[in-house]
């Protein structure tokens, strides 16, 4: 058995819509010749328990209530969809803690990442009408995008971006987005990065699907906000569904995000994804998810009608590239699609999936098996402990084998740990005990300059050296560490409680010149200058 690998950008396996692919293992099983659900899948498949999706619709709530009380989240909502119906809807919990109100089947949630496989069926549809192609060149819908390398600029296809083998690093334009720069501005600035082998790596970035989705709206010729609500959302149906953060606030019955923090869940932080609405600013309800979930399993058809050709939809849930290269030469790899982590399960089955992340405080995951025509979305309001994606996968090995195959609350949770790890070269760490001194602060103080990151401005506030990022002019109270380097405690998105990270002004000829901040440097761009 296995669990395929958490997408791992450069920092500690982090990333603010973060996907994750889920676990495709099970034992192996008589192999028997089989025709279910109506559909032929072919006769290397394992036929399902006996009974299996009554069993586990049987179990469901029990299931989901244990894992809740296991993980401490605080709500989830789940629906299940089998024979182009949906079979399960229910709440689970509160929408926020400390207050009465219970998750119910249309409470709505914010859906991170599983954004990303909404807006390849979005694309899907527009590729259907023959707006656009999966293999258009991005440029050929932004004729200003840019990117390093001059010959990927001009190549690179929406199919590219939305399968992350552009060759763009991991979490590409998040920091920016951290900053407060707008989507716009953001792909702009991607241009600055430098870029891995095109077509010949995998590295996930919200922003790489941003630019696919962009290029599609703008052969539209609509936003994209307004492109999938009239492309999908309103066919199908999705009345609680939007892309706008604004839309989400304004819904009265809405689950709040709950933080992990201290150990425990706590309703601190609003997440306002808007810039990378296409790869994480989606919210939306089980019950709009599962009418999604019954088109994708009816090939792209709703209420007895084609949204969606079966040929555009293949294309986005085939393998495009390698998520999980195989560790041996006796396990199997993880693959990503245009949008969909799909794979094959040990019972010969594809399964194609998704999950969703703020660190913030969400936690989301859906998974259907086409040859069985089922699929499960369950969302969550807690910070992403494995909760979300050890219920889907407990309710599928009850489908398939007639009893879970193992502990993926257990698996999971583990395997994200990583992704609570502060980040900075000071976190943990203890100030020198006797630091060399610093300047004057007067010395420090003046504005810097970063083609990348933008201006900054270091300025002496009470005695205190205060420091100015962004377009919404964040203000960040620097420590003196040791010398000229002094200390910064970020917190957001990207950076966990305890985040910590040096600030190290650079000297020229006795003056202060510039100075770097380490946790934004994994690219090599956050130097600042004079």
């Amino acid at each position: 058995m296995r669990i395929e690998a958490i997408h791992k950008p450069a920092r500690k396996w982090r990333m603010p819509a973060l996907a994750i692919a889920l676990a495709m293992a099970a034992p192996a099983l008589a192999q028997q010749s089989m025709v279910d659900a109506g559909k032929s899948p072919g006769q290397d498949v394992i036929a399902l328990a006996p009974n299996g999706l009554e069993h586990a619709l049987a179990a469901l709530p029990e299931l989901t209530a244990d894992i809740l009380e296991r993980s401490g989240v605080p709500g989830a909502a789940v629906a299940v969809v089998h024979g182009g119906k949906t079979v399960f809807a229910q709440g689970f919990g509160v929408r926020e803690l400390g207050k009465p109100e219970p998750v119910g089947p249309d409470t709505v949630f914010q859906v991170a990442s599983l954004s990303k496989p909404l807006t390849a069926s979005v694309m899907a549809v527009q590729v259907s009408l023959g707006h656009v192609a999966w293999d258009d060149p991005v440029v050929r819908h932004l004729p200003d995008f840019k990117l390093r390398d001059p010959y990927v600029s001009a190549n690179a296809t929406i199919g590219d971006f939305m399968a992350h083998r552009t060759g763009l690093p991991p979490a590409a334009g998040d920091d920016l987005e951290d900053l407060g720069f707008g989507r716009k501005e953001i792909i702009k600035r991607l241009g600055l990065l430098p870029l891995d082998a095109f077509r010949a790596s995998y590295h996930y970035a919200n922003f790489g699907t941003t630019i696919g989705a962009q290029a599609v709206a703008d052969a539209a010729e609509m936003a994209w906000e307004d492109l999938a609500e009239q492309a999908l959302f309103q066919p199908l149906g999705m009345a609680s569904t939007s892309a706008r953060h604004a839309d989400y606030l304004a819904r009265p019955d809405r689950a709040v995000l709950h933080a992990l923090d201290g150990g425990s869940f706590k309703p601190l932080y609003d997440r306002n994804p808007d810039e990378q609405s296409p790869a994480g600013g989606v919210s939306s309800s089980v019950t709009d998810l599962a009418r999604w979930l019954a088109f994708l399993l009816a090939d792209g058809q709703h209420q007895g009608q084609a949204l969606a050709t079966p040929q555009s939809l293949l294309a986005a849930m085939s393998p495009h590239s390698f998520s999980a290269p195989a560790q041996s030469v006796d396990s199997r790899p993880g693959f990503y699609g245009y949008g969909f982590n799909t794979g094959v399960n040990a019972n010969g089955r594809t399964v194609l999936s998704h999950s969703g992340a703020f660190l913030l405080g969400a936690g989301t995951a859906f998974q259907i098996i086409p040859s069985a025509d089922i699929g499960i979305v369950v969302l969550t309001n807690g910070s992403p402990v494995g909760a979300a994606e050890s219920i889907g996968m407990r309710f599928m090995d009850l489908v398939q084998y007639g009893e879970p195959v193992r502990d993926w609350y257990a698996a999971y949770n583990g395997l994200m740990q990583g992704m609570f790890a502060p980040e900075g070269d000071l976190a943990g760490k203890v100030p020198p005990a006797q630091p060399q001194p610093a300047h004057e602060l007067s010395a420090y103080a003046g504005h810097y300059e970063n083609d990348y990151f933008g201006a900054a401005d270091v300025a002496v506030d009470k005695q205190e050296l205060v420091l100015t990022l962004g377009p919404k002019a964040q203000r960040i109270v620097l420590a003196h560490w040791d010398g000229n380097t002094y200390a910064m405690a970020p917190r957001g998105e990207n950076a966990p409680v305890g985040t910590r990270s040096s600030v190290r002004f650079n000297m020229q000829d006795g003056k202060v010149d510039g100075f770097t901040i380490h946790y934004l440097d994994d690219n090599g761009l956050a130097t600042w200058k004079r």
